[in-house]
């Protein structure tokens, strides 16, 4: 999809680790968490968050230098839900803000999206 929102640099890692979507459901999962992260295989094996990532995706989170606490990014995540076509209400649901916190966060874009495009702009 073309049209997704470039990952700010605290979350550029994870995109680039575990790809758009893994990374997404990643920090959906884990954001705001401290999580550790063991660099070897057998201890990796073992890791809560291997089950969810697999222990390659999890070694290569170790060895990427990344900070123990996973960021939350709901900005992002606004933007990323939004550019997938859901409502500012579902976003909202999603990320447990106010439709409110959404809107700030999307800015301008919050009120571009119409919902009929075969219907004429008002002005």
């Amino acid at each position: 999809m073309s049209n997704r929102p470039r990952p700010p640099a605290h979350v550029e890692p994870y995109v680039r680790i575990l790809g758009y979507e893994g990374a997404v459901a990643f920090i959906l999962e884990f954001g705001g968490a401290e999580i550790y992260l063991p660099m070897t295989r057998t201890a990796a094996a073992r890791s809560p968050v291997a089950q969810h990532l697999g222990v390659d995706a999890v070694i290569a989170l170790a060895t990427a230098g990344l900070p123990r606490r996973v960021p939350t990014a709901k900005p992002w995540l606004a933007r990323v839900f939004w550019s997938e076509e859901l409502r500012v209400q579902e976003i909202a649901r999603r990320l447990h803000v106010t439709d409110v916190t959404v809107r700030k966060w999307l800015g301008d874009d919050a009120g571009s999206r119409r919902a009929d495009e075969r219907q004429l702009p008002l002005f």
